[in-house]
């Protein structure tokens, strides 16, 4: 018996195509009979030419589901093809993929003001309202998934129009460089504004007559997840710091996993003591597995598990961390306006103005700063503004829980699940489960995919949640009922695939992002927390010089990007777990080349895998990594073109190609040229500040390359004792 077509079927419906295979297919040759899974078709009077005896070859067609999604196979009982198999093959595959096309189902529209979130999504998401029910809270948080669907499926559909939120008010040339890249035409607009139009007008008026005026903010930071924590770090550097959160501050749908000497950077700032960060780990185990389904893989695409036991194996109490920094943002001088949503900035020569409304009581709020920081992440308005029609490239639907109540024997708790897939590609999408060990006998579990950012098909939440909730009991043996539902974690967590330090627009005059709205995350886990940490020196201290000497224009703040060029080149891993929409592959073909690489990375000294996981691999190690991949799939090249096409293919052999030179120079650069411009900083700091913001941009882009990567003592102390409780004047 040989197998000799697998399919996958774009629909959950495995009873619809069991019922087409056995009545609604003519095969047109052959004798049909129906099995209790598809069919059977026989050929007799097939004589054997090698014996020359008679016998009755067959086609065995069957589906089964997993996944919420139906496959099919198709295996040949003989050891030659049967009459006409090429062309019953082709058939069955065209008018399968035409009777069950790839949908990509909208959520309804629904007035929240005749009915609860769970009477109006229960038709359509059953499994998602029965357990959003069960969890404290659910029907908020389950509006908050409805809520960020519809308004990153706003943009993914509307990327040349987005919605104006920051209007130019300079009198100056300066900002005629951020015009021509996603915020053009700002100065034309921005002079008759919103207040030139209807309903803008009213609001503007209605702002003036009702908010209260905050004057002279260093920094104004949108957003209070990831934008708290560097809140909390520039305030303790002595700057008058405000965070508009639109949430009940410390509210949190998202666990964060990090490693201890990845989280040590919060430490040395100073933001965190060790007794503080022992405080905030919910639970710390002993290994993390990454394992990909491998059993329709050939022998040669089959891998071991990888162990990383170093990697994301501290899972923090977000919600804690978030009060933590709250309390030492608060301590510094610093304000928090939480149930705050961001309406508007105008953006001067010499300040930003914020116009921002409480939702508990409607009131208008208005703040003056000198810098505004974008830290509002996939939902962003800012970012899909300056980057119109190319905000994201990619993102990750991510979906899951924290929960309790696995029967014993089903999970140690020592151990966690990096990455794991338990089926092959799943209605257009490969499905990746995390599992991490929270506290006590919690355990928080994640559920996304790698996704091409497309109008048709932006990505759902709520269909992932749907996928969650019945397919959970595959991937891990539990009776879902018994199960304690604590609260849900979810988000659009967004990539972005750089061929360059300058090709994303993340900062114009007086306004930068961070964290995810800057798509700043690693392309392979996409984790924008533990990426912002790992750059939070950087980003810490180049922002740090910039504001000390008002250097705030769009040049040199977009100089603060945390581009790296040895990140920027594994983008094509992730752009090979992508399905490019309406398109079909074999249904393995993403886990063998997952296992292809993964395998490789089981087979290397453990810091290998650590340090291409933590964003920090070189160049000599990616091109010994790629070789030997390629030797062992040699179809690999061919498969990730297939995915990727020759557009982006192209791309990236740009990236590569900037990742070349840069390591090239770093290694020129060697050893002596930080610790020569920290020789520096005391005479060139003062007369050159331009230059020197320069130079230390240019000392992080070409580390990765150096060959001793340990970093001099640059004197941010000496600014943070000069500025203590000292009065700056926009």
């Amino acid at each position: 018996m040989k197998e000799i077509l697998y399919l996958e079927i774009p629909t959950p419906d495995t009873g619809a195509v069991r019922a087409w295979l056995q009545e609604g297919f003519e095969p047109g040759w052959g004798e049909k009979a129906i099995g209790p899974d598809g069919f059977r078709l026989r050929f007799p009077h097939t004589t054997n030419h090698v014996t020359n005896i008679p016998e009755t070859p067959e086609l065995l067609a069957f589906v089964w589901s997993v996944q919420r999604t139906t496959y099919l196979k198709v295996f040949r009982w003989a050891d030659k093809p049967v009459p006409r198999e090429r062309e019953i093959l082709q058939n069955l595959t065209r008018e399968l993929r035409t009777k069950f096309p790839h949908q990509y189902p909208q959520p309804p529209a629904i007035d929240l003001s005749e009915q609860t979130i769970f009477e109006a999504l229960a038709p359509y998401y059953p499994q998602t309202v029965r357990y959003f029910q069960k969890m404290p809270k659910g029907e908020f948080d389950l509006r908050r998934v409805y809520w960020w669907e519809q308004r990153w499926r706003e943009g993914v559909r509307n990327p040349q129009e987005p919605k104006q939120v920051i209007f130019s008010q300079t009198k100056s040339r300066g900002a005629e460089g951020q015009r021509g890249r996603g915020a053009e035409g700002q100065r034309g607009r921005g002079a008759e504004g919103p207040r030139g139009r209807g309903a803008e007008e009213q609001r503007g008026r209605g702002a003036e007559e009702n908010a209260l005026l905050h004057l002279d903010y260093d920094l104004i930071y949108v957003g209070g997840a990831l934008g708290v924590i560097h809140a909390a770090v520039m305030a303790q550097l002595g700057y008058r710091v405000l965070l508009v959160e639109r949430l009940p501050f410390g509210r949190m749908n998202r666990e964060w996993n990090i490693s201890r000497n990845e989280f040590q950077s919060l430490i040395d700032l100073g933001l965190f003591t060790q007794p503080e960060f022992e405080s905030v780990i919910a639970r710390e185990y002993a290994d993390g597995f990454s394992k990909f389904f491998d059993a329709n893989n050939p022998p040669h695409l089959k891998a071991s598990v990888l162990h990383t036991p170093t990697v994301l194996n501290v899972g923090l109490d977000a919600e804690k961390l978030l009060r933590v920094c709250g309390e030492k943002l608060r301590a510094a001088g610093g304000e928090i306006w939480d149930e705050t949503e961001f309406i508007r900035a105008d953006v001067g020569d010499e300040q930003v103005d914020l116009q921002a409304k409480h939702q508990p009581t409607g009131a208008y709020r208005q703040a003056r700063g000198r810098l505004l920081v974008d830290a509002m992440g996939t939902a962003s308005p800012i970012a899909w503004q300056l980057n119109k029609g190319r905000a994201f490239d990619s993102v990750c639907p991510t979906v899951g829980a924290v929960l309790s109540g696995f029967e014993p024997g089903v999970w140690d708790s020592q151990y966690g699940d990096v990455l794991y897939s338990h089926g092959d590609i799943s209605r257009g999408r490969q499905l990746i489960w995390e599992l991490f060990p929270a506290q006590g006998d919690d355990i928080t579990i994640y559920l996304f995919h790698y996704h091409e950012v497309n109008s048709e098909n932006p990505g759902s939440l709520l269909e992932m949640y749907e996928d969650f909730f019945t397919i959970l009991p595959e991937y891990r043996r539990c009776d879902i009922d018994k199960l304690v539902w604590k609260k849900p974690t979810f988000g659009y967590i967004p990539g972005h695939f750089s061929v360059g330090s300058s090709d994303r627009t993340v900062a114009i005059d007086r306004l930068i992002a961070i964290g995810d709205a800057a798509s700043l995350q690693s392309p392979l886990v996409f984790t924008g927390f533990g990426s912002l940490v790992r750059n939070l020196g950087r980003l810490t201290h180049l922002l740090d010089t910039a504001l000390k000497h008002d250097l705030l224009s769009a040049k040199h703040l977009n100089q603060i990007s945390a581009y790296q060029s040895n990140i920027s080149v594994t983008w094509l891993f992730s752009k090979g777990m992508m399905v490019p929409t309406g398109r079909y592959f074999p249904p393995q073909r993403i886990n063998s080349m997952l296992n292809t690489f993964f395998g490789i990375l089981a087979s290397e000294p453990p810091n290998v895998a650590e340090t291409f996981i933590k964003d920090r691999i070189d160049w000599l190690t990616f091109n010994r990594l790629a070789l030997k991949a390629a030797r062992i799939n040699p179809a690999l090249l061919v498969w990730i073109w297939e995915l990727a096409g020759a557009r982006d293919m192209l791309r990236w052999l740009g990236s590569y190609l900037d990742f070349t030179v840069s390591t090239l120079i770093g290694w020129l650069l060697g050893d002596w040229f930080t610790s020569w411009l920290a020789r520096q900083q005391p005479w060139l700091e003062g007369r050159y500040p331009q230059l020197w913001l320069w130079l230390l941009a240019q000392s992080y882009v070409y580390r990765p390359g150096m060959r001793n990567r340990k970093w001099p003592n640059f004197h941010i102390s000496g600014y943070q004792s000069s500025r203590r409780g000292e009065e700056l004047k926009v």
